[in-house]
């Protein structure tokens, strides 16, 4: 039989050089693949190493013995995810580029060309699972939670599509970080011992803000408490983000004898200030919120089967699904109601969640499989 052909996208990490591996090792025909994905330009620059990266990459496909390709996405990351990164931003709104990379980028534009030259599949480094369950009429593939809930990324790859899960591996979703490890050591793979790269590739550890200022302007305006008064001076609402501490300590209320820290509440855009209060602010607290562009794993029609769904003409005119939500990374799951008001979605929280954010995802979950989800308004 003809060996299924497989090409493993290769950060120069140690989780994409297990998938490798372990795929070599199950007998696939595997072809490894580093995506450049950004340099620096005279406009904008970070602290990415891809040379390094790939150079990683070429030492574990070399002793694996297989070959490695260079694939350059670079226009179509800086539209897509850079784009859309500090559009966000300026906009007041804090995005996740991950999620977007992985939609347009790494399940999309990846994935077409790996098709397009012949594989039958990507396998990727991601800690997720992908569940077949198959009816009369077609086959459905669940994206489901990682072995390993502390490492689970399912919160960044929830925009998939039921074709782009139908041609992805997610070898890792079965195993913990230390047993993956503990594989890249018995396969003698040379990055082992790499440590963990974290937070955004292309902006490395340069402080967000910093790199950020390279293309948005400063906007200066007033820093003012929930009643009104003036405490200080912003550098743009750009620069600041919901729930995000408050550098300085100001004599607000009184209150600053007990050396309280002060928090980013609200953004008046109007009006160009920037709210901060205290860890008890109402204003820092949501019982719900609304969310828009709505996509749902299974497809647009899933909302039917839920509880309380009424089909009008073909199509949702209102449902009710009980379920779990998660606002950000590593969150713990959330209870939340999800209805509609007004042909919206709506999620109505158990408990009032604390920073909710705008432009970030909210995303669901039951019975350990993710349904989708969408941005926050």
């Amino acid at each position: 039989m003809k060996k299924e052909k497989v090409l493993v996208a290769m950060s120069g990490g140690v989780d994409s050089s297990v998938v490798a591996a372990l795929l070599v090792q199950q007998g696939y025909d595997v072809t490894g693949a580093y995506m450049k994905q950004w340099s620096d330009t005279k406009d904008v620059s970070g602290l990415c190493q891809w040379k390094k990266d790939r150079r990683d990459a070429m030492r574990v496909t070399a002793q694996l013995g297989i070959p490695l390709l260079t694939l350059d996405f670079e226009k179509e990351y800086k539209e897509w995810v850079m784009g859309y990164m500090f559009a966000e931003y300026e906009a007041g709104r804090t995005p996740n580029p991950d999620v977007m990379c992985n939609k347009f980028i790494k399940f999309d534009a990846w994935l077409k060309k790996i098709l397009e030259m012949g594989f039958d599949a990507m396998a990727t480094g991601h800690y997720a699972r992908v569940r077949t369950t198959n009816s009369y009429e077609h086959t459905n593939y669940e994206l489901c939670a990682a072995k390993d809930e502390d490492k689970d990324q399912t919160y960044f790859l929830h925009q998939l599509t039921q074709e782009q899960l139908s041609h992805t591996m997610f070898p890792l979703g079965e195993y913990t970080k230390t047993e993956v490890r503990e594989m890249a050591r018995k396969f003698d793979l040379p990055t082992a011992e790499r440590e963990e790269s974290m937070g955004i590739c292309f902006v490395g550890e340069m402080p967000m803000k910093d790199f950020l200022q390279q293309k948005i302007r400063k906007n200066p305006g007033s820093i003012v408490t929930e009643n009104g008064t003036v405490v200080g001076e912003h550098e743009g609402l750009a620069f600041y983000t919901i729930g995000q501490r408050h550098v300085g300590m100001l004599n607000v209320e009184g209150r600053m004898q007990n050396k309280e820290p002060l928090y980013v509440v609200e953004k008046k855009f109007g009006a160009n200030e920037l709210v901060v209060g205290f860890e008890d602010s109402e204003l820092l607290y949501k019982k719900e919120i609304e969310v828009e562009d709505m996509h749902w794993i299974s497809g647009p029609d899933f909302a039917k089967a839920a509880p309380g769904g009424l089909e009008k003409n073909g199509h949702v005119s209102a449902f009710s699904l009980d379920c779990k939500v998660r606002l950000r990374h590593r969150q713990e799951l959330q209870d939340v109601k999800v209805t509609e008001r007004n042909g919206e979605v709506m999620l109505l929280f158990i408990e009032k969640q604390r920073a909710v954010t705008p432009g970030q995802f909210a995303v669901l979950y039951k019975d350990g499989v993710c349904l989708g989800g969408g941005v926050i308004k």
